[in-house]
């Protein structure tokens, strides 16, 4: 969730996905790799390679295997590139609401930059053309801004952080609770995400949507917390530890730059406060939250 944009200096498909990954914690990498078997083959194989790109793979006594011939290993990425776009932007019957939701902040942020809007440092004016939360307007009849600015984004660099984020919480926390309550959830906590901004500060332009991957965050915790996802005990562990760390990490860096953590906050609350009713109803169509692991 950012105030002002960033800057960002584009670059080729693959190399901003490898960006992306490289930008990741250590425990988040060790994490995918450990469970890539509950994500799309792309999302493993890029932490592994990450991790040994870090040194952080153990050495193993085997001989190393003789390195492929120059054709398949040009064939390899290509595949594995197109895996994570698919996964990425195309709903399926198990993914339809996440692929969804970045579907519609790609498109937001593809319209603005063809209207003119600069893909690494709009203005602020810019923003509010494109419906940013912006406290003259959204207080002075424009409230449909709390929806807006969920889906608008300050630069490429914020957009494609974000949307990593999203697709890895989305399918995550989609395959437990459907793609109609992750939706409702997505928006609920961006909403209160939004509130919260316009009650802390005097005066704010934000865009992002950091406040409903906060949401996301808080109620994957409270799932967690309440062990109504059907998880061993070491990977509970695991994956709140996991959590935990994101939430204080993105939490304590927004102290340093110019980050909305009033937003943060606003819609971790609300994914808190949201997980008791969503647990109590029932997920999946009746089945109690979890359900099997996600393979």
């Amino acid at each position: 969730m950012e105030s002002s944009p960033p800057d960002h200096a584009p670059g080729s498909t693959a190399a901003l996905a490898a960006q992306l990954f490289a930008q990741k914690p250590e425990a988040e990498l060790l994490y995918l790799a450990q469970n890539a078997i509950r994500y799309p083959p792309a999302v493993g194989a890029a932490a592994v390679a990450e991790l040994n790109r870090r040194g952080l793979l153990p050495d193993t006594a085997r001989p190393a295997p003789p390195p492929p011939p120059a054709e398949t290993e040009a064939e390899t990425w290509p595949q594995l590139l197109g895996q994570l776009l698919r996964g990425l932007l195309i709903p399926s019957r198990r993914f339809l609401a996440t692929p969804l939701l970045i579907d519609a902040c790609l498109l937001v942020f593809g319209l603005m930059v063809l209207s003119g809007v600069s893909a690494s440092d709009p203005t602020g004016q810019q923003l509010v053309r494109w419906g940013s939360n912006a406290t003259d307007f959204t207080l002075h009849g424009q409230p449909w801004r709390l929806l807006t600015y969920m889906f608008v984004h300050a630069g490429l660099s914020h957009l494609l952080l974000n949307i990593l984020s999203l697709w890895l919480l989305g399918l995550l926390i989609e395959d437990r609770v459907g793609p109609l309550r992750l939706l409702l959830v997505y928006l609920a906590c961006g909403v209160g995400g939004g509130l919260a901004s316009l009650w802390w500060n005097a005066n704010i332009n934000s865009v992002g949507a950091s406040g409903s991957i906060f949401g996301l965050y808080g109620l994957l915790l409270a799932l967690l917390l309440g062990k109504k996802l059907v998880l061993d005990k070491s990977d509970r562990r695991a994956m709140l530890g996991l959590v935990l760390y994101l939430v204080l990490s993105n939490l304590l860096s927004g102290l340093t730059g110019n980050i909305d953590n009033a937003a943060h906050l606003g819609g971790l609350a609300t994914g808190l406060l949201i997980a008791g009713p969503l647990a109590f109803i029932g997920l999946k169509g009746g089945e109690h939250v979890g359900g099997s692991v996600a393979k």
